[in-house]
């Protein structure tokens, strides 16, 4: 996921904020805070997170109960900045300095240390205990498992990207319900384009990954999760496939019926600001494609609007003819925790993570936190919690999805991502033709 998504968060969240105040550097908050150090050998392994004013004590507390335990060895927390994070990780696991446990997203940036041979396969021990296995919402299991191997636990809530609207500025315009179908959704944008509303989508173009929620969402729609799939796995002439091309003319049939309303005005809103979010407040759109903490952006800024019933949600429309199933969803799978595989301390390290992460009480943290935690059997703590019935929606979709796919930007090789990104950020600007699109990622 990227940082900066999880930054705006921490700057507006309330009951779901996933990240507070950061700080550049990391710090080291050493396990024992009542007096842990568990029990037999194994050392003490370091778990590496990331900064987070709210969690870091749910995580902390987590690791003081492991130490309290009977486990093998003990644990301890260490936290950095999000932006620092990945460099530090990254010349960190190459050396005697490697954390045991580390926080991650899966996808393409994880398989690139575990084919480097640096992370412990998951696999065995989940063969050897099925109840930890099944523990877990398959969707978001998969999240890292690469080559058929599972190579990280989920360690946070799901967060998948979904429609949000406006149904205050709908009904007034005789919309009476979300889109269900891309023909809903052009139908839509120009009903509220004849009514005089500029901007009938906000977009935060300001930052590109807003804009790939549109393609990643059309290319799974009409033709599966299969053709990504292909992309991650060849690169190159996989972006060639036809269907990548009919996703994008698709784009930029929506883009050019003025959904996003002029370049020159969605291209200077930026998410990290609040822009797009107020836009929608304000009743000056009908809709935003968001991930999920986009609800709890509006609940921390905008209560009144939430509250009075105004935020309508709703997955992503399906598309009439597409292959792709409706069910399916883009987004931030969850976050991991993984094992290095030349850990001096993976006794301790694999035996945190096979007992912590489905510790009722970490669950209970994490859900009274407004994490939607990916745990069979969540969905009834989720009823319970505040906005319940927006977290057991989360949670369905979650549960019911055929497939799951984690953001282009972090499942794909760095490079190619940002290239795919710039391309696509020309695209929304009228800078690039479909055709065009297809041929620079192919080339």
């Amino acid at each position: 996921m990227s940082p900066r998504r999880l930054t705006k968060v921490a700057v507006s969240a309330t009951t779901l904020a996933l990240l507070g105040s950061m700080a550049a550097c990391g710090s080291d908050n050493t396990a024992g805070g009542s007096g842990g150090g568990g029990g037999g050998g194994g050392g003490t392994a370091d778990v590496w997170a990331l900064q987070d004013t709210n969690l870091n004590p749910i995580e902390q507390a987590s690791i003081d109960r492991y130490n309290d335990g009977d486990g093998p060895g003990a644990a301890k927390l260490s936290t950095f900045g999000n932006d620092p994070y990945k460099q530090r990780l990254r010349t960190a696991i190459n050396s005697p300095q490697a954390p045991d446990v580390f926080f991650n997203w899966g996808g393409g940036s994880l398989k690139e240390y575990v084919d480097a041979g640096k992370i412990e396969d998951l696999t065995p021990m989940l063969n050897d205990n099925p109840d930890l296995k099944n523990a877990f919402l398959p969707s978001v299991l998969a999240g890292a498992e690469i080559d058929g191997k599972q190579y990280g636990l989920p360690m946070r809530g799901v967060q998948p990207v979904l429609m949000f609207g406006n149904l205050d500025v709908l009904k007034a315009n005789g919309i009476n319900e979300m889109p269900a179908t891309w023909d809903d959704l052009l139908a839509d944008v120009a009903t509220l384009k004849t009514a005089g509303i500029k901007t009938p989508i906000a977009l935060a173009g300001s930052q590109s990954w807003t804009e790939l929620m549109w393609a990643e969402y059309l290319l799974d729609r009409v033709a599966g999760p299969e053709k990504f799939q292909a992309i991650r796995d060849n690169g190159g002439s996989a972006w060639s496939d036809p269907d990548v091309l009919k996703s994008m003319q698709m784009l930029k049939d929506l883009i050019d019926a003025g959904a996003f309303g002029a370049a020159e005005d969605f291209s200077s809103n930026s998410y990290d600001e609040g822009a797009t979010s107020q836009i929608l407040a304000n009743g000056d759109a009908g809709f935003h494609l968001m991930g999920s903490w986009e609800f709890t952006n509006q609940l921390g800024n905008s209560p009144d609007f939430v509250n009075g019933g105004g935020l309508g949600v709703a997955p992503f429309p399906t598309i009439s003819g597409g292959k792709g199933d409706p069910s399916n969803l883009v987004g931030n799978v969850s976050n991991f925790y993984s094992v290095t595989s030349a850990s001096p301390n993976k006794e301790a390290a694999l035996e945190y993570v096979k007992t912590a992460l489905t510790d009722p009480t970490y669950v209970s943290d994490l859900i009274k936190a407004g994490d939607v935690m990916p745990i069979a059997g969540a969905r009834e703590q989720l009823a319970a919690a505040d906005n319940g019935e927006y977290l057991t929606q989360v949670y369905d979709l979650t549960s019911d999805a055929k497939n799951f796919q984690l953001s282009w930007d972090q499942d794909l090789a760095a490079d190619q991502a940002s290239k795919m990104l710039t391309e696509l950020s020309n695209l929304f600007l009228g800078q690039q033709t479909p055709e065009g699109f297809v041929a620079a990622m192919a080339g």
